[in-house]
């Protein structure tokens, strides 16, 4: 069993930034696929960012070249910088693990980006 605790969250005007966090409990981080989902009101979760346990990533088209998804497997940890954040941007984002037959969500962090 693997337990993901996301921090970072928070409330940003347009334009600013953050960088959240995930730290995942156990030994196996290393061979877990990661990925950022995120959750508006009234809309379905939807992926955001994932990094794949060799280190290659991929994006939402609305994210590329604001966002940035890294990992560090010495410290269990999972991130996504988030630069020139947009109001749509706003909403829970959750960090979500994979790997065969099992997968892995976090309690969330809220975003909020607004003036």
């Amino acid at each position: 069993q693997v337990q993901l605790v996301e921090s970072g969250g928070g409330l940003v005007q347009p334009g600013g930034s953050l960088r959240l966090s995930c730290v995942a409990s156990g030994s196996i981080f290393s061979r877990l696929a990661m990925d950022w989902y995120r959750q508006a009101p009234g809309n379905q979760r939807e992926l955001v960012a994932l990094i794949s346990t060799g280190g290659n990533t991929g994006y939402k088209d609305s994210v590329k070249g604001r966002f940035t998804v890294s990992r560090d497997n010495a410290k269990n940890t999972v991130y996504l910088r988030m630069n020139n954040l947009k109001p749509e941007d706003t909403a829970m984002y959750y960090c979500h693990a994979a790997s065969i037959g099992s997968n892995f969500w976090g309690q969330g962090t809220q975003v909020t980006v607004s003036s």
